[in-house]
C-alpha cells in the first residue's frame, strides 16, 4: 500500500517530536507499506522568519518571502530524513521542486499546476521513504513559492492524487473531526467518517483541522483522506464521498468563527450597480466578503450589511470612505462571531433551521445576520454569546450521543 502522510507543525515541534515522527513513519515502513511523508515547518518557526523579515521592512517583496519560508519546511525534511536515516531506514528528503511541484506564479498564495512525480516514483522503487518539504513549489520560471497557511495539507493531497496513493493522512495535534471544538463544548464526540462537502463547510467557516483547499481537492481528486493525531493510535477520521447513510444523521457539527466583523451601510443610494460597485472595490482590495444582507428600498434609500474578517476591516472602512456620496453613514462592529450548524442531513430533513432559531430565542441570543445552503445554516450573534451558542445547539441536536 501507498500512503502519503503529512505532518503538522505541533507534531514536528521539537527535536523529540521529529524523533516521535520518525518511530511513527518507522512502524509504517515495518507493516509493509510504501511512504511519502510530508512535513510542515516547526511550530513557530514560520512566525520567526516572518519576524525577521519584518525587521527589515513591513512590506518584504514576496518573491523573497517564498524564498524565506520555504526555508522552514526544507529544515523539518531534512531533519526527519536524518532521522530515518540514523534508525537503519533509507530515506531521501525532497524540496517542492525536486518532488515535482509546479505552481502558477502568485507568490505567497500559488496554486498547483501540475505535479510532475517522476523522482519520488524512481526512489520509492528503490526502496526509500521520500520525506517532501510541504508548502512550497516553483512557477515555470524556476521561482520558489508557497501555498499559503495550511499550504502542507494541500501539498499531501495533491501529491497523493499524482502518485496515485491508497490513502493520504494528515496527522496533527488532535485525533480526527469533532463534532464541535472540545475546548469550547467536553462533551463532544470525534466522528468516525464525515463528506467532503461536510468538511469543506466544517473548514471554511472556522474548524482548523483541514485547510479547505486540501479538502476541495482531495474531493475533486477523490483522495481518501484521514485526520490523524501524531500522539496516539487513534484510527482518526474518514473524509470520503457522500453515501446514503450520511444523510440518515441530520447534523454532524457545529462551528464558532471568532474571526468576524459587521460592516452595516445606513442610506444606501438606491439605484441599479451600487451594490456591484461597492462589492467589486472590495474584491479588486482583496477584501473577502462573507454574508450579505440588503433590505428592500424606501423613499430610494436601502441598508446594506456585510461580515469580513477581522483582520480586513481596516480596508474595509478605507473603501467603504470612497463611498460617501453613496451613502449617508457606515457602521463598523468587531464584536460579533458566526455560529455555524452544518450536515448533509439537511438535503432530506425539514426544521434544522427552525431549532436553531428556537434555541438562540431560548438563550436570549439576539441573531444580526442569516446565510443557508444546502447542508449549512451560518447566524451572526454577538461575541459574548457564542460558545453559549455552541453547546446549546449541540445539544440541541443530541450530538453528544
Amino acid at each position: 500500500m501507498l500512503i502519503v502522510q503529512k505532518y503538522g507543525g505541533t507534531s514536528v515541534g521539537g527535536l523529540e517530536r521529529i524523533e516521535n515522527v520518525a518511530n511513527r513513519v518507522a512502524r509504517a515502513r515495518e507493516a509493509g507499506h510504501d511512504l511519502v511523508i510530508v512535513v510542515s515547518a516547526m511550530s513557530g518557526e514560520t512566525n520567526k522568519l516572518l519576524g525577521y523579515a519584518e525587521h527589515f521592512s513591513k512590506t518584504p517583496a514576496k518573491k523573497e518571502m517564498d524564498m524565506l519560508l520555504s526555508s522552514g519546511e526544507r529544515i523539518t525534511a531534512a531533519l526527519l530524513s536524518i532521522a530515518l536515516q540514523a534508525k537503519g531506514y533509507e530515506a531521501v528528503a525532497m524540496t517542492g521542486r525536486q518532488a515535482g511541484i509546479v505552481t502558477d506564479d502568485l507568490h505567497t498564495f500559488a496554486r498547483i499546476e501540475s505535479i510532475h512525480p517522476e523522482a519520488m516514483q524512481h526512489a520509492i522503487r528503490d526502496g526509500k521513504i521520500v520525506v517532501v518539504a510541504g508548502f512550497q513549489g516553483v512557477n515555470r520560471n524556476g521561482s520558489v513559492t508557497t501555498l499559503g497557511r495550511g499550504g502542507s495539507d494541500l501539498s499531501a493531497v495533491a501529491l497523493a492524487a499524482a502518485l496515485h496513493a491508497d490513502q493520504c493522512e494528515i496527522y496533527s495535534d488532535v485525533d480526527g473531526i469533532y463534532t464541535t471544538d472540545p475546548r469550547i463544548e467536553p462533551n463532544a464526540k470525534k466522528l468516525d467518517v464525515i463528506s467532503y462537502d461536510e468538511m469543506l463547510e466544517l473548514s471554511s467557516l472556522g474548524a482548523k483541522v483541514l485547510q479547505s483547499r486540501s479538502v476541495e481537492l482531495a474531493k475533486k481528486l477523490n483522495v481518501k483522506l484521514y485526520a490523524k493525531s501524531s500522539f496516539s493510535d487513534d484510527k482518526g477520521t474518514l473524509i470520503t464521498k457522500e453515501n446514503g447513510n450520511m444523510e440518515a444523521v441530520l447534523v454532524s457539527g457545529v462551528v464558532l468563527d471568532k474571526n468576524q466583523a459587521r460592516v452595516t451601510l445606513r442610506g444606501v443610494v438606491d439605484r441599479p450597480g451600487i451594490a456591484a460597485e461597492i462589492f467589486s472595490a472590495l474584491a479588486e482590495a482583496n477584501v473577502n466578503v462573507d454574508m450579505i444582507i440588503q433590505n428592500v428600498g424606501t423613499d430610494g434609500l436601502t441598508n446594506l450589511g456585510f461580515t469580513v474578517p477581522q483582520s480586513e476591516i481596516e480596508d474595509a472602512e478605507k473603501l467603504v470612505e470612497s463611498f460617501n456620496e453613496d451613502i449617508q453613514g457606515a457602521d463598523f462592529d468587531e464584536h460579533v462571531c458566526k455560529v455555524s450548524v452544518v450536515g448533509v442531513g439537511m438535503k432530506s430533513h425539514s426544521g434544522v433551521a427552525a431549532t436553531a432559531f428556537t434555541v438562540l430565542a431560548d438563550s436570549n441570543i439576539n441573531i444580526q445576520m442569516i446565510s443557508t445552503s444546502e447542508i449549512k445554516i451560518s447566524l451572526i450573534i454577538d461575541e459574548k454569546y457564542g460558545e453559549l451558542a455552541i453547546r446549546a445547539l449541540h445539544e440541541a441536536y443530541e450530538l453528544d450521543k
